[in-house]
């Protein structure tokens, strides 16, 4: 599929590429549903973006031109996005563009990362293992964040499943109490009062008490994606306990990964910071890549500003860069250290499921027990009156 003004136009432009057209037929496109949720909804998940890396990696190597390896590779997907991406790069290659300005052309599927690998793999005649490496980098940054993922998947459910337990016992269960103690007429502690009051409002009003979590939780959501508060939320992750120093070795590994891989492929120092700072999430981070670009620029050596950072960065990852920048090896220096902290993060999650259980049961159990003791104090107040 080939967008034109219309078929004359379309049948000019195959020929100046040296195709004879046959038969062209033009695709209508309506207000069709099918085709407007599937534009809404598709994307391009990790897993097939490594997949296409790699095999367009294979099969450059096997002697495949690029535009022949890009067309097999559009037949073979079944996601409409990444179809449509490759049809959109095939022409491009057509054209007589390159990958890299075509894969720029999608900066929601393909990161700035992925396209400056890219462009040095071309600059440098190595294009297929540039992508071996962007593959590989995919690879060990999509392992990296599947298994946090999975470890803080238990504490979320048990959160989740505690937080709609309790609002239905509230709905349901309090009220209930609450009709026996107005019956009895007895005295109640203000404890039990919040409570029965809370009851009240979730019997009465289940649904909007639902709608108003999720619009919370979302309303959460956006105020930690914004400047103001979104620094607040970077400085209290990495000075948590536990989830701080997981914070603190992910990034470190992030940055790393992600400078040791863009200088292998041949990009500068100073572009490897600015691609790296848009890689990394938190704020602070972004700060001291965008301090060391600057310092880097000024003639200062490349391993000063980590060390003026103790609080982000480990004290190791000064003095191995600083070695690195001695030896030469500086990108050897700094995949050892990503390995480092990625197998850190690995032994870590392992157990994080472990170590976070017992503070929920902490926090459940301080729950629960403040409930009962607010619902039961009237009852002995009850029974102490009859005695």
């Amino acid at each position: 599929m080939i967008e034109s003004l219309d078929r004359f136009t379309l049948a000019k432009e195959l020929r100046s590429h040296g195709n004879t057209p046959i038969f062209i037929h033009e695709k209508k496109e309506g207000l069709q549903f099918s085709k407007f949720s599937s534009d809404m909804f598709a994307h391009v998940k990790a897993s097939e973006l490594i997949i296409f890396t790699k095999n367009l990696s294979g099969m450059l190597k096997a002697g495949l031109s690029l535009y022949r390896a890009l067309s097999v590779l559009q037949k073979q997907t079944k996601n409409p996005l990444l179809n449509k991406i490759l049809v959109s790069l095939g022409n491009d290659i057509n054209a007589g563009g390159t990958l890299s300005s075509g894969l720029a052309k999608f900066p929601d599927v393909f990161s700035k990362l992925f396209v400056s690998m890219t462009s040095a793999g071309e600059e440098s005649g190595n294009l297929s293992n540039a992508l071996s490496d962007i593959g590989a980098n995919l690879d060990k940054s999509h392992a990296l964040s599947k298994k946090i993922q999975s470890a803080l998947i238990y504490p979320g459910v048990i959160v989740s499943a505690m937080l709609v337990i309790g609002i239905l016992m509230f709905a349901f269960v309090v009220p209930t109490l609450a009709n026996t103690f107005k019956e009895l007429g007895v005295k109640l502690p203000l404890s039990t009062q919040i409570i029965i009051g809370l009851g009240n409002f979730f019997s009465d009003h289940l649904i909007l008490t639902f709608v108003l979590l999720i619009a919370m939780a979302g309303g959460l959501y956006s105020l930690t994606r914004t400047a103001f508060f979104g620094k607040y939320v970077d400085y209290f992750v990495v000075r948590m306990p536990l989830i701080g120093t997981l914070a603190k070795e992910l990034n470190t590994a992030r940055t790393a990964r992600t400078i040791a891989s863009l200088l292998v492929s041949g990009v500068s120092i100073t572009r490897s910071l600015e691609i790296t700072e848009d890689v990394v999430q938190n704020r602070y981070y972004k700060e001291v890549l965008n301090q060391a670009k600057f310092s880097i620029e000024k003639g200062a050596p490349f391993s000063e500003i980590f060390r003026m950072h103790p609080e982000l960065y480990p004290v190791m990852m000064a003095e191995m860069i600083q070695v690195g920048e001695e030896t030469g090896k500086l990108s050897d220096m700094l995949s050892n250290i990503a390995s480092f902290y990625e197998e850190e993060i690995e032994n870590k999650t392992k157990n994080l499921s472990t170590i976070i259980e017992p503070v929920l049961m902490v926090f459940i159990g301080a729950g629960v027990g403040f409930f009962a003791i607010s619902m039961i104090s009237p009852l002995y107040s009850i029974l102490g009156n009859i005695g």
